[in-house]
């Protein structure tokens, strides 16, 4: 099994292959300095390549999920020193790091459901928006703050988001004005999918549907993620006729007799690691 050992994200694995990946800075609210956005990133390229995890639950510790960038650690403050082709090339560097950790996300080949208690800001939506299921607290609020910091949010929100939500009116105005959306507002309107009334219910229902998850065969839920993933950023002919090309491969797998036998004897089947 492989070890995960980082400053600022831990990560527990369970029997069932559910891993627990927790934002761990509380005394900083969880805010991304460079170090927690590199842990983040290796540690989902880990968990990407880890065939005992099957599904992930990603969470903060302490008084809420993230405050988003750490303004006491970031860059943005010497910006405009220097020479500016070199200091423009530094920064795009910079930036794509910073893309590439919820990048990670989004290319796992597991399924990432997000749990998210008390405040969201910033680089937390982007985080979220990244994962493919995303639950709250009921005192849960969401905001794309970059706006109020000067800056277009510049790793995944004004990508990610409107996909998302669907909805590009509120899209804008949440992007625009930096204002926060509460957990009421956020499950009206599809960005998350269950509001739990506090921590531990939400952590407990996270992992519940994580070990459902779970239980199904690896080879269908990477083609899975793998398809909506795609299915998504194509058109829907684009994505049938890819998924023509994946199934055409995937359909031989043994888990298909394994699921089949499974549901006629009403005994969970016991699929090998991919």
């Amino acid at each position: 099994m492989t070890q995960y050992n980082f400053q600022t994200v831990k990560v527990t694995v369970d029997t069932d292959g559910v891993a627990q990946v927790i934002l761990n800075r509380p005394k900083k609210l969880n805010a991304f300095n460079d170090q927690q956005v590199n842990d983040v990133r290796d540690t989902f390229r880990a968990i990407n390549d880890d065939d005992s995890i099957k599904v992930v639950v990603v969470s903060g510790s302490g008084r809420m999920f993230t405050a988003g960038l750490d303004l006491s650690e970031t860059q943005l403050k010497s910006l405009g020193t220097g020479d500016p082709a070199r200091a423009a090339f530094k920064n795009r560097g910079h930036i794509q790091n910073f893309q590439n950790a919820f990048t990670a996300i989004e290319e796992c080949s597991k399924p990432v459901i997000a749990a998210v208690h008390s405040a969201c800001f910033g680089a937390g939506v982007d985080l979220i928006t990244a994962c493919d299921i995303r639950y709250c607290t009921k005192d849960a609020f969401f905001c794309v703050k970059e706006i109020d910091v000067g800056l277009a949010a510049d790793v995944g929100s004004l990508q990610r988001l409107p996909k998302v939500i669907g909805n590009h009116s509120l899209v804008r105005e949440l992007c625009y004005t930096g204002r926060n959306m509460y957990a009421k507002e956020a499950l009206e309107c599809g960005f998350v999918n269950k509001v739990e009334e506090n921590y531990d219910a939400l952590l407990a229902e996270a992992l519940k549907v994580a070990k459902n998850i779970a239980s199904k065969s690896p080879v269908a839920l990477v083609g899975t993620k793998h398809l909506l993933n795609y299915s998504r950023d194509h058109s829907v002919a684009e994505g049938l006729a890819y998924t023509v090309t994946w199934n055409a491969a995937m359909l031989n797998t043994e888990d298909i007799p394994l699921s089949i036998q499974a549901f006629v004897t009403k005994k969970p089947a016991t699929y090998s690691k991919l």
